[in-house]
């Protein structure tokens, strides 16, 4: 049985497995020795693009994350560590 995915939250936007998929798939189009130079630049900015996004979400992730584990921490009355949150300005 083929194991379903959450629909992404906008419609226009792949998850996050789909894009990973796609980033490793350019990967392995750049490294072709037979792949024209404007493909090869093509893919390369597509892929750059990708790797942000992706980074993006991972740090949003890892943000959720945290706070999931301050407040799994914190006792009766406490309130979660958002240290996290802080800007610094």
């Amino acid at each position: 049985m083929a194991k379903k995915t959450a629909p992404a939250r906008n419609g226009s936007m792949k998850s996050f497995e789909e894009r990973l998929a796609r980033l490793e798939k350019l990967g392995e189009q750049i490294r072709k020795t037979d792949i024209p130079l404007d493909e090869a630049l093509k893919a390369f900015e597509e892929g750059i693009s990708l790797a942000r996004a992706l980074e993006s979400d991972l740090e949003k992730i890892e943000s959720r994350i945290e706070v999931l584990m301050n407040s799994a921490d914190a006792g009766a009355g406490e309130s979660p560590d958002l240290e996290l949150f802080d800007s610094g300005e």
